[in-house]
């Protein structure tokens, strides 16, 4: 029914696709999407709109979990086939993802704005011809070496421990974002 479908939630998670970038910096969106999964005890069963999602019900809400496959880049491609298809609002959409301007293990949520040069972020406001977009950001501090270097590469173990609590803490504001809404989260975990 339409009326169900205006009401579902987004949730993109973004990374690339491989074992080769599980683990690095870049890949901030995916690896709290799979924490999110596991604490939910879902997966992914699904494979369409170039990328793997699952489509649930979660605190009475109707929610859509995504991962693009297309490469951080291109990751807009999946965001707007899948609210075209779902006839998602903008509104209802959340993304989560690496930022070097978030200092390491913080997030910052925001309600809208510019990519910050983050590619994936990029795309997404290009394909579907908009910034007001929510976002939750992991913080992966200031490239100490070539930018692609630094985020394609693996945290040390000082960072990794403190990306890991960030991590968590963005799974506590997507959990209560589904209970609460946007504003509190943002007044919560924005400190």
């Amino acid at each position: 029914m339409l009326k169900d479908k205006e009401k579902m939630k987004l949730i993109v998670g973004l990374g690339n696709p491989g074992d080769e970038y599980k683990k690095t910096r870049h890949n901030m969106g995916f690896q709290v999407i799979d924490k999110l999964l596991n604490k939910w005890n879902l997966n992914l069963n699904k494979e369409d709109f170039h990328g793997a999602y699952i489509k649930t019900k979660l605190f009475d809400e109707d929610v859509i979990i995504c991962k693009p496959y297309t490469y951080m880049n291109l990751s807009g491609q999946t965001v707007m086939e899948i609210t075209h298809f779902y006839k998602i609002k903008t509104e209802d959409i959340i993304v989560i993802y690496d930022d070097m301007d978030t200092p390491v293990g913080q997030i910052r949520i925001k309600l809208k704005g510019s990519s910050g040069g983050q590619k994936g972020m990029m795309s997404i406001i290009d394909m579907m011809h908009t910034e007001d977009i929510k976002r939750i950001k992991i913080g992966i501090g200031r490239a100490t070496s070539p930018v692609v270097d630094y985020v394609l590469n693996v945290p040390n173990k000082e960072d990794f421990e403190k990306i890991n609590i960030a991590q968590d803490k963005a799974c506590l504001a997507i959990e209560e974002y589904l209970k609460h809404d946007f504003n509190y989260i943002m007044s919560r975990y924005n400190k």
